[in-house]
């Protein structure tokens, strides 16, 4: 029985093998199956009984950024949400090119499609250890950055449209050392820029 207070874990968007062959089903199984549901088992059990308790996700991570002495909370909850926000930016037959509203907003931060997508690829590439890169909305401007580990764009006063986690185990089954390949394969056939243009709402 659930505890109404708990952090639930969001139902994958798609089916596990709807990625494949780009990312298996193996992986999907082992990435939300194991890696995102420890972090909202590991969530649950470190708030159980504290202020954060029955707190909705994001106001947990705001409350937890940068205080040392809740490190743990905000790890596993910053872990939660951006899991769960990559998700929502993969689809199978993903990829291609975004919305005209979307597009123009790319093509004025960042000079044309192409030089935006090399940005972000190298931001994918060159995190580095394990961490995550993001599109996102900063004030006016879209802008590429990277996080390492659970850090999150949600503490930093910008609005996250996308993202690409490079953990390697959001990997590693499918392309071993080769996190380039994974970059570019997941921007070229999986990317969801429907829901990227959706967050830019």
């Amino acid at each position: 029985m659930s505890n109404k207070n708990q952090i639930m874990q969001p139902a994958l968007p798609f089916a596990e093998n709807a990625l494949e062959p780009v990312i298996s089903a193996k992986t999907i199984g082992f990435h939300y199956g194991k890696h995102h549901k420890a972090y909202v088992d590991n969530l649950n059990k470190l708030t159980a009984g504290t202020e954060f308790e029955g707190l909705p996700l994001e106001e947990i991570i705001k409350k937890t950024a940068d205080k040392q002495e809740h490190t743990g909370i905000f790890n596993n909850a910053a872990q939660v949400w951006n899991h769960t926000f990559f998700w929502n930016s993969l689809r199978s037959n993903g990829g291609g090119k975004p919305s005209e509203v979307l597009m123009k907003k790319i093509e004025e931060s960042f000079g044309s499609f192409d030089d935006f997508l090399k940005e972000l690829t190298e931001a994918a590439k060159t995190q580095f250890g394990s961490g995550w890169a993001w599109l996102v909305l900063d004030g006016n401007d879209l802008k590429v950055m990277k996080t390492p580990n659970a850090e999150t764009p949600l503490t930093m006063g910008v609005t996250p449209l996308l993202t690409i986690d490079v953990w390697e185990h959001a990997y590693y089954l499918d392309y071993q050392n080769k996190r380039p390949d994974y970059v570019t394969t997941v921007l070229d056939k999986l990317i969801n820029w429907e829901f990227a243009a959706n967050n830019l709402k």
